[in-house]
């Protein structure tokens, strides 16, 4: 009885903390342009666009598809779930369209990325915004 009590407590904890939503802000390397549109941002993960504002080359970073930030980013800016995006980039790739943005494993290496290459953009928490990085948009 003990166990199915911590089993379940575990379980609604877990659950809690899946259904936060957390603050996200879009990320730009510092020499990059200084704020994107949400439509701009969407273009840019849904491979409509390929360079920013300025015709710089863009560098898109994505994280894991377990991550609570990656389904908050893409419910807010895609309008995408995990499995319409499995199914997008399939397409992309098999028809030779495009590639998926790099998945990085967490959003310190996110922002590690987009501070180092020009033209980098990526999502994070926005608690986790410092002065390595510049916020394009908080959705």
């Amino acid at each position: 009885m003990k166990r199915l009590h911590s089993l379940l407590l575990t379980f609604m904890l877990g659950f809690g903390a899946a259904t936060v939503q957390a603050d996200i802000a879009i990320i730009g390397n510092p020499a990059g342009p200084d704020s994107l549109t949400l439509e701009q941002v969407r273009d840019i993960y849904l491979n409509r666009s390929k360079s920013l504002p300025g015709g710089q080359r863009v560098v898109p970073y994505e994280l894991p598809e377990t991550s609570a930030v990656r389904e908050a980013f893409h419910k807010k800016v895609t309008g995408r779930s995990g499995a319409q995006l499995k199914a997008f980039w399939s397409q992309q790739v098999f028809t030779g369209k495009g590639q998926p943005p790099q998945e990085l494993g967490s959003e310190s290496a996110v922002k590690a990325s987009v501070a180092s290459t020009p033209g980098g953009i990526g999502y994070i928490d926005a608690d986790l915004v410092d002065d390595s990085v510049k916020v394009l948009l908080q959705p």
